[in-house]
């Protein structure tokens, strides 16, 4: 096992990921409300993820990833309300939007996917446990709340000041907090039960404090437990989540247990659109098809979200796609030199990506480095590139190329980028002026001939004329640039 560091957020430090305490890595990450559809800020947080459970693949963890989908809480009841559908039916159109939109950014399936409306029987069973030991208590209303001033170390992961909050029983409108989501300056006891009401309409289940539904931060914890169980290797999600949602998840669960629930935290910063918090109002609201609309392909989207690193602040722009397009060109056409190289035919690449370690890392060691020192994904891409050219501009032998192929492979499969998966230009009704034409061909003459230095004139040539060049394994394609 190659041992891969990450940033904890209690700690606050870069620790070593220890491995599976059961023999395999267990790791749990917040997926998505499902009352519409993921916007890329969502993805970003979730194509994070998916490149760690890649990374922790390839570096021999054996991980167990769960990933859950909220499919009750205030947005998705008000949805199907005002939809006139049953929940249920509701929620599995958006359920399935996010599938769809998951396979376009290739990210991997997790090994368990559990809907909260799915395991009500397990989060009755932790309410009734929390109100045995007196962490809990029934309120007049019939809800059930969490007793917050009973779990002495709340506020450990956010490194919330306790002291404020065990000052301030109710929220700021004089209340006990009823909704699902909060703001930290409104954090009261939190209902892990919520007792039926009118604009609940038909979603409710019955338990032993009367009809209602659980709470939002209650699934988490029930399921969690049921997958992973106590004290499980990793939880994750974006930045948002740390308080007080996973702080009410912490308080819960280990007061249901008297067990640590997780050994490592990691968090997702957000990102910004165009320099901006992502708005409807600004109109940087995108969705993963409002970018497949502008003509930007998944491949080039998830390439663009891997440029920033998870915890900094990352801006995403349209110029930064347009960048992305020409990169993932480049990686394919190294790609394709080095099969070349080594005889092989373009169909060939598939078994090159997967999670295997390669028999060396060569040129690309530095990238591996990379990779598990915090998930540093830019350093990654930037020493993948270096790599790759080193590759192709050496005149190595057929063993030299395939040795790596494999290396290449390998980081690829963890980055997740899919290459020469995009159309071929030539394929969609675009009239090429023949002088274009015309560079082309003496610019894939010259890529022939390996003088690389005239190829890539060419390209920029080409470039400035206003036209992209993809190449490809089985030759090259034309796009105007958008």
């Amino acid at each position: 096992m190659d041992p891969v560091r990450l940033h904890d957020s209690m700690s606050r430090e870069v620790r070593e990921l220890p491995a599976g305490s059961s023999g395999r890595f267990r790791m749990y990450v917040c997926g998505p409300t499902v009352y519409g559809p993921a916007h890329i800020g969502n993805f970003l947080t979730f194509v994070r993820f998916d490149v760690l459970y890649r990374l922790l693949q390839l570096a021999g963890y054996q991980p167990l990833y769960v990933r859950n989908i909220t499919d009750v809480d205030d947005k998705t009841i008000k949805g199907a309300i005002s939809g006139g559908q049953p929940l249920e039916e509701f929620t599995r159109k958006w359920t399935e939007r996010f599938h769809e939109d998951c396979r376009a950014l290739n990210l991997l399936e997790p090994d368990v996917e559990p809907r909260a409306t799915g395991h009500i029987g397990e989060q009755i069973r932790m309410v009734e446990a929390l109100v045995e030991k007196d962490h809990a208590y029934v309120g007049g209303d019939g809800s059930v709340y969490y007793r917050v001033q009973s779990f002495a170390d709340y506020g450990k992961l956010s490194h919330f000041d306790p002291e404020a909050l065990r000052q301030q029983a109710t929220n700021s409108a004089g209340t006990v907090n009823l909704s699902d989501e909060y703001e930290r300056d409104s954090v009261a006891d939190f209902a892990l039960w919520k007792a039926r009401k009118e604009s609940d309409g038909p979603v409710f289940w019955e338990s032993p404090w009367g009809p209602g539904r659980p709470g939002w931060h209650l699934e988490c914890s029930a399921m969690s437990l049921k997958y992973l169980g106590s004290g499980f290797d990793l939880h994750g999600g974006g930045e948002d989540l740390c308080f007080p949602h996973h702080e009410n998840e912490i308080a819960q669960s280990e007061a249901a247990t008297g067990e640590a629930f997780a050994r490592h935290w990691m968090h997702s910063v957000h990102l910004l659109v165009e320099g901006k918090k992502m708005s409807k109002s600004l109109g940087n609201f995108y969705t993963l098809a409002d970018l497949v609309g502008k003509d930007f392909h998944p491949a080039e989207i998830r390439l663009a979200m891997l440029g920033g690193h998870y915890r900094q602040q990352f801006n995403f722009t349209l110029a930064g796609l347009e960048s992305s397009r020409s990169g993932l060109g480049k990686l394919e056409s190294a790609v394709a030199s080095l099969l070349d190289t080594a005889g092989l035919e373009p169909s060939d690449w598939s078994g090159f990506v997967g999670p295997r370690l390669p028999r060396e890392w060569g040129g690309f060691k530095n990238a591996w480095a990379a990779f598990r020192n915090d998930l540093n994904t830019p350093a990654v891409l930037g020493a993948l590139f270096n790599g790759l050219k080193k590759a192709r501009s050496s005149a190595g032998d057929a063993e030299s190329a395939r040795l790596s192929l494999e290396a290449a492979g390998a980081l690829v499969f963890a980055l997740g980028l899919e290459l020469f998966a995009r159309p071929r230009p030539e394929d969609q009704a675009v009239e090429i002026p023949g002088e274009i034409t015309r560079l082309a061909e003496l610019r894939w003459t010259a890529k022939k001939d390996r003088d690389f230095a005239e190829a890539d004139r060419l390209r920029d040539e080409l470039a400035g004329k206003g036209w992209l060049v993809l190449d490809r394994p089985d030759g090259y394609g034309l796009q105007p640039k958008s």
